[in-house]
């Protein structure tokens, strides 16, 4: 008899405690939460887009119910302000769930790393010694060739008899670029070479990746209602091979890097081998060391192939656009060379269409969650210690109240007012702002610039045969970043002369 009367015992505990929560604080209004499972089956699969819809009906700060962990959203640049400034410190900690916390080796890294004497030393690691503009710079030759690797295998498939007036999918030779740029970046390794081969330790890698994103999203709603794990027993052995079969892999590659080393005296710009001549000034651990590189890899894999191809589907679809960035990098290039990074600065309009790219299109556009270490106050509404708190960078982004025509692709509007996208005005933030602001922001939207440019300089882009820009699938995929959910084919078009699109390879 006393079986059945346990979960009608837990489910009464659970609405008192409820109850208790919403008589003691002034929470935000929300969507009203069934017991147990809150709002749970309430969201739809595109989160940010839900959650914009029910700050439409309660308002730019929401409360939303993951079982019993309360979720604060806030949609507006100024209660982001007070998210991400004026309490900065209050809600610097992180919301871990399962796979985080094992991933992370419970937020020994950075990224989910509670705010504290371990997330600064980490911080200081990133900001003074991995990506000060000295290191960025001596890097760049890895990214000029990854990009010109691209620009090259597009225009063999253009030119090819076969391919004349097919369209192309984009987002091969954008994530090959990625994967390629991140690994060199982080490990010093080239895993795919120029004919599209994997070796050995690229194939593992790659396995690892899928791996991880195979057991990262099972099973969620028990990160919400713990009490219902022994429902799904959680294959901690899974986690354990996984975690062992990643170090294995990094271990090797640090040990090639640390021979290498002794034999040549001296250490490359690569991060694998800054970290680990900053091991001991820094007093880092292994865990830690490992961890850093992994936090490079997933932060930075596919978030810039994504806002290209995100940028190159507008482009295409407001030919304007593409014609005007063209018509600039003939002005400032011309024709007889290929672009680079310095002459960046040359190129405000290429510039601000990157800039109305990730405002229209953040590649992460729900932050990750922030955790209430104390209780706070935002919006005039109680946030109590241990709530999760997300920023709704998509909803700020399009906010009619502080864009004019939001939903319009206008790069213009960055030359008629200069706004900052690295965490200094609230209207803006695809790097998120704060302590908690991306470190690598900087290398990113080089990367991006760059790859757009050469794009843009050397092909004409046009939608394939029989299909209206306006009839893109704009819709984004469910996830913690946007991919498109109809990935983007595109005919390309060379407008250069031929020995421009031959890549010379860096030897980093």
């Amino acid at each position: 008899m006393g079986l059945p009367l346990l979960p009608v015992a837990l489910i009464l505990l659970l609405l008192a405690y409820k109850l208790y929560q919403r008589l003691r604080f002034k929470l935000p209004p929300g969507p009203r939460p069934w017991p147990i499972v809150g709002n749970l089956y309430d969201v739809k699969p595109v989160r940010f887009r839900c959650f914009a819809e029910w700050a439409q009906a309660y308002g730019p700060i929401i409360s939303v119910w993951f079982g019993s962990t309360l979720n604060v959203v806030v949609s507006s640049s100024e209660l982001a302000k007070e998210v991400l400034k004026e309490n900065d410190q209050q809600l610097a900690d992180r919301f871990r769930n399962r796979s985080a916390a094992r991933f992370s080796r419970d937020g020994k890294d950075l990224i989910w790393a509670d705010y504290g004497p371990h997330y600064v030393k980490v911080r200081k690691v990133c900001t003074l010694e991995l990506f000060t503009p000295k290191r960025l710079e001596a890097l760049r030759p890895i990214r000029e060739d990854e990009v010109t690797a691209m620009v090259e295998s597009i225009f063999n498939h253009c030119t090819h008899p076969d391919n004349s007036g097919k369209s192309l999918l984009v987002k091969e030779y954008l994530g090959a670029v990625a994967f390629n740029n991140i690994t060199r970046l982080t490990f010093g390794k080239r895993f795919v070479n120029s004919e599209g081969l994997t070796d050995e330790q690229g194939l593992e890698f790659k396995a690892i990746m899928a791996n991880g994103v195979k057991i990262g999203g099972s099973l969620p709603i028990t990160d919400h209602i713990p009490w219902l794990r022994w429902m799904f027993p959680l294959e901690e052995e899974a986690f354990h091979k996984h975690g062992e079969r990643r170090d294995r892999l990094t271990n090797i590659i640090m040990e090639e890097h640390t021979q290498a080393r002794k034999k040549s005296g001296g250490a490359k710009q690569h991060f694998v081998d800054a970290l680990l001549t900053l091991q001991d000034k820094y007093d880092l651990c292994d865990d830690t060391v490992i961890g850093l590189l992994w936090d490079m890899i997933t932060a930075g894999m596919d978030t810039t192939a994504i806002s290209v191809e995100w940028a190159m589907a507008e482009l295409i679809k407001n030919p304007r656009v593409q014609h005007k960035a063209q018509e600039e990098l003939d002005r400032v290039i011309g024709t007889e060379r290929v672009m680079t990074e310095a002459d960046f600065t040359s190129l405000p309009y290429l510039q601000c269409v990157v800039k109305e790219a990730l405002r229209l299109h953040p590649p992460t556009p729900l932050m990750l969650p922030h955790r209430a270490n104390t209780h706070v106050k935002i919006g005039g509404y109680d946030i109590p210690k241990g709530s999760s708190v997300h920023v709704n960078v998509w909803a700020i982004a399009r906010d009619p109240a502080v864009w004019k025509n939001p939903l319009e692709f206008r790069p213009e509007r960055f030359l008629e007012e200069d706004v900052d996208m690295k965490g200094h005005d609230f209207r803006l933030l695809p790097f998120g702002a704060g302590r908690r602001v991306c470190p690598g922001a900087q290398l990113a939207i080089n990367l991006v610039t760059s790859m757009l440019g050469h794009l843009l300089h050397h092909f004409v882009w046009a939608p394939p045969e029989g299909v209206k820009p306006e009839h893109f699938d704009l819709s984004e995929n469910p996830g913690l970043v946007t991919y498109m959910r109809t990935p983007l084919q595109a005919v390309a078009n060379p407008r250069l002369p031929s020995h421009l699109y031959k890549r010379v390879a860096a030897d980093m």
